[in-house]
């Protein structure tokens, strides 16, 4: 029985992160435009923290992982804060995975959502930031559901870190399309793709150089913690 609603969890929480989330974005965006994203925002924002609470199973060991994931998620903005002033070039994508590889998919979806909200209190919100939630979200959530092969294959991580970021930038321009278009015009989302390739490259390659500076002193302490609390 217990085996049954760790599979029935599973799935809820995929079609959460996988399906409904990208739906509200997207007929949000196209229904309410520019004018209403702060509805958008607080409904992913509720949305992204449902899967995280689906998953919890041990008192414990859940106090634990918020406080393990609040302070990633702490980190995560302060290095976009931190590194404002160099464009295209941030720790953030890095610690997002290093959360999802070692607290689970569901925590580095949430890391990512809640990085790009929080953030932008600083940045500036607006109806971007809906697209921002998720595509940091799905990065860090596929980092947990690939933890074992990110863990132990260096070359596949760094490989993961430029897919992360070419994800996100693909992801984010479809709301550059919508709020040109005000529905996604395919033709102009390869237009924008294909002049954003040099900012997405070194995007890509910054994720590559903070995962390898960051991956290995992250992972010995979060590794530690982990066997230590039992997380």
């Amino acid at each position: 029985m217990d085996l049954k609603n760790k599979r029935l969890r599973k799935v809820l929480i995929s079609l959460i992160i996988l399906l409904v989330i990208p739906l509200t974005i997207y007929f949000g965006s196209i229904v309410f435009g520019t004018k209403k994203y702060a509805f958008i925002t607080f409904a992913v924002t509720v949305l992204s923290l449902v899967p995280f609470f689906i998953s919890f199973e041990k008192k414990t060991e859940n106090t634990m992982k918020i406080t393990m994931i609040a302070t990633m998620t702490a980190l995560s903005v302060f290095g976009r804060l931190a590194f404002s002033f160099f464009p295209f070039f941030k720790p953030v994508t890095a610690i997002v995975i290093i959360c999802g590889m070692f607290f689970g998919a569901e925590a580095g979806f949430l890391c990512g959502a809640l990085t790009a909200l929080i953030s932008n209190f600083y940045f500036g919100q607006g109806a971007f930031t809906p697209f921002m939630m998720f595509a940091w979200g799905i990065v860090g959530f596929f980092a947990g559901i690939l933890s074992g092969v990110l863990r132990k294959k260096t070359a596949f991580l760094l490989f993961y870190g430029v897919i992360g970021g070419v994800g996100y930038s693909l992801l984010v321009d479809i709301w550059s399309v919508i709020w040109q278009d005000g529905y996604f015009n395919f033709s102009r989302y390869v237009v924008l793709i294909t002049a954003a390739l040099p900012m997405t490259v070194m995007y890509a390659v910054s994720n590559v150089i903070f995962l390898l500076l960051l991956s290995v002193p992250f992972g010995r302490k979060l590794a530690r913690i982990k066997e230590k609390y039992g997380v």
